[in-house]
């Protein structure tokens, strides 16, 4: 057992003396991640709460056809700006957001007592445009709801009898599962950095070691192979494990610099969820380190290598992915499938729903057990000289 931990020691070095391996494995994959959600969420809220609350000034095309709703308008915050001579051209040039235009037919209509058309010309592909559709649609309806009820009071009816149903929407989300919905990629970016942080030092203790002709005198030690590629399978799960904790560490400091009291949710992750998160995944990092190492061995070249282990990123996408797809309610067969047991729980906890502990130790034991066998599998590649030597 003391060679075993002799090979893991000799992979660790050797790794830590690399800085590609260091910085794959200890900065890129754990630190990236986080930085990238906090940034570019961050982004999204400061220019969604700008839109929101910044002055609207939207060209009224025909404003002399309606000055009862322009008035409206602009006594609710909305600023009358220049109208274009092509509102259409105007959109499509992105000169402006939103149009509003009185048709010609609005002051006859509007006498009528019919309903008076007024046309909001937006293009609604341009994602940033929507939170100001919403506003002036919201100034619209309003002004249409308001004069609605007068017409109806005037002819002496209560306003209330035209609405046979009144939908009362009682909103029971808390702060932390509107926040979940923010922490939603949480699970992805964990999986993802737990492969790719593995990823450079199985490529290195495997196919690179054969492309370096320093596989062969390893073998060559008085001790069984099983015990070789258990070392280098340890010091890739240590890389991994050491990576999940720091990416848990950099969304923990991260997440605080997000606004999440003036958008009215909570970001329900702190240092105990954090090390909570990190032993519920920490099985995962036996997978990935043997199922790295495996493919890794097939590998006669450290190119060849990181071409095999491009596929193997799709494997970390795939719960997120079906979860978004096909949203679930957890079941507990579902504990049985690693990622997707882990991805599962980690989205509940931030939720603020507190998940059975047996349900938790059925996903670790599964994990430690689909783990296990993947690494006998890479112990049982040791043992075959032809894939050893298959770069001599």
């Amino acid at each position: 057992m003391n060679r075993l931990f002799t090979v893991f020691d000799k992979e660790m070095r050797d790794s830590l003396r690399d800085r590609r391996t260091v910085l794959n494995a200890l900065i890129m994959g754990p630190v990236l991640g986080p930085i990238l959600f906090v940034v570019l969420f961050g982004f999204i809220t400061g220019k969604e709460m700008e839109k929101a609350e910044e002055t609207l000034e939207i060209p009224v095309v025909n404003a002399e056809l309606a000055p009862n709703l322009v008035q409206f308008l602009q006594q609710n915050g909305m600023l009358l700006g220049a109208a274009p001579a092509d509102p259409e051209q105007s959109i499509a040039e992105e000169t402006h957001d939103v149009i509003v235009r009185i048709t010609a037919d609005y002051p006859q209509q509007w006498r009528d007592g019919e309903p008076a058309v007024v046309e909001l010309l937006a293009d609604r592909s341009r994602r940033e445009v929507g939170t100001t559709i919403a506003r002036v649609q919201r100034l619209l309806n309003g002004y249409g709801s308001q004069i609605g009820q007068q017409r109806i009071q005037l002819r002496g009816v209560d306003p209330s009898l035209m609405q046979a149903v009144m939908i009362k929407e009682i909103d029971l989300s808390t702060p932390e599962s509107r926040g979940a919905l923010i922490l939603a990629m949480l699970p992805y970016f964990v999986m993802i950095g737990l492969f790719v942080s593995g990823m450079s030092v199985a490529i290195d203790t495997t196919a690179g070691e054969k492309e370096r002709k320093s596989l062969e005198p390893l073998l060559i030690n008085p001790l069984p192979r099983w015990q070789i590629m258990a070392g280098k399978l340890l010091a890739t799960t240590a890389f991994t494990l050491i990576s999940l904790a720091l990416t848990l560490v950099a969304f923990v400091i991260g997440v605080g610099f997000i606004p999440a009291a003036s958008l009215d949710f909570r970001l329900n992750l702190d240092w105990g969820m954090a090390l909570q998160f990190w032993l519920l995944t920490a099985p995962v990092a036996l997978i990935a380190a043997a199922l790295l190492t495996t493919l890794a061995a097939f590998a006669k070249s450290f190119r060849e290598a990181q071409s095999y282990m491009g596929l193997v990123v799709l494997i970390p996408m795939l719960p997120t992915l079906w979860m978004f797809i096909n949203p679930v309610k957890p079941e507990l067969w579902m504990m049985t499938v690693p990622l997707l047991s882990q991805s599962l729980l980690i989205n509940e906890t931030i939720s603020g729903h507190n998940m059975p502990l047996d349900w938790k130790l059925l996903s670790v034991a599964s994990s430690v057990l689909f783990g296990v066998a993947l690494a006998l599998l890479a112990a049982s590649l040791y043992q075959r000289p032809k894939l050893i030597f298959s770069n001599s």
